[in-house]
Formats: structure tokens, sequence, C-alpha cells
């Protein structure tokens, strides 16, 4: 019995997504172009990274259903999604990008049926790596772009704003408190 399915990758997907729209949406256009430290994304990159990171799964999954990466170009993907990140996008341009492919991921998720899932897909031989099921390869997705908001939380606090979710976290403690005066 697998009680993790496609609803629930769908549904955790776009609780992350979600947040990840809500930080976009709060820091002002004038700092997308900030970059806490040399050789880090800016904001927009960042976002843009997070925006377009599934279509590598989708690629694998959806697109091309490989069982195994034997054969597989991962170079020339991985430069494809590296070429469609550097392009330049207004504050508007990215959230548009994070809902538009949130909404393709989100959809292509929910179809997805245990057996599907349950799919073992082989590395090839120099990747010394046992294969992995579709679930888990598409679980990274929502991993990876949590590993970034993390990222964007920690400009956020640099830019002198105030994360959202500690921002609820704090509203629920003083409730919490307010309740037991």
């Amino acid at each position: 019995m697998n009680v993790y399915g496609a609803n629930e990758l769908a549904n955790a997907f776009r609780t992350v997504r979600n947040n990840t729209l809500q930080a976009a949406r709060e820091i002002p256009a004038e700092k997308y172009d900030f970059s806490p430290a040399a050789g880090c994304r800016t904001v927009e990159k960042l976002l843009t990274h997070a925006a377009l990171a599934h279509r590598f799964q989708y690629r694998v999954h959806a697109e091309e259903r490989l069982s195994t990466f034997d054969g597989f170009d991962l170079m020339a993907v991985f430069a494809e999604l590296g070429s469609e990140e550097a392009k330049p996008r207004t504050k508007d341009e990215v959230i548009a990008l994070l809902e538009r492919e949130g909404e393709v991921w989100e959809s292509f998720l929910r179809g997805l049926s245990d057996d599907f899932l349950e799919e073992m897909v082989a590395f090839p031989a120099e990747f010394a790596a046992p294969p992995k099921s579709r679930f888990e390869m598409i679980m990274s997705v929502k991993e990876h772009e949590m590993h970034h908001r993390g990222q964007l939380m920690l400009i956020q606090r640099m830019l002198g704003l105030v994360p959202h979710l500690t921002r609820q976290r704090e509203e629920r403690m003083a409730a919490r408190n307010a309740d037991k005066d």
C-alpha cells in the first residue's frame, strides 16, 4: 500500500510553490538584481531557476519516459535549461513563470499512477549510482525548490524583510501567549 501518491506529491509541491510565490511577490522589483555574494544567483535568477528546475524531471518522466539514462545527453539538457534561465526577466515575468510552470508540473503529478511512481530508472555505469524509483526522482523537484527557498528566505533577511512563514509563526506564538494571559 502506497500512502504517498500522486495527489500527495501534487499537494506538497503546490504548498512549496505557493510559499515560493509569496516570497517572490514580497521582494521589491528593484531588489531582483540583488545577489548575496559574488558567484551567487541574483533574486531573479534564483527564482527563475526554481521555476524551471522541474523541466529536467518532466523531460525524463513525462516526455521521454526514460527507464535508463544510457544514451541520454544530460549535458545538452542542462545547457538548454541554463540558456532558458539566463534570459533576463522582470519581477512580473518571473512570477508569471513560477505560476505557469508550477501548473504544468502539478498537473503532471496529479495524473501519475502508483505503478508509474514505483518504476525504476537506471543510471549509467559512470554515475556509480543504484537505480532510483520515479517517485524518488520526482520528489526531488519539491526538495530542490525547498533548498532554494531557504536561500531566498536568507536573502529576504539580508534585504531587511521578514519572510512570511516567519511572520506567520510569530503571529501564532503571540496569539498563543495572549491566550495564556
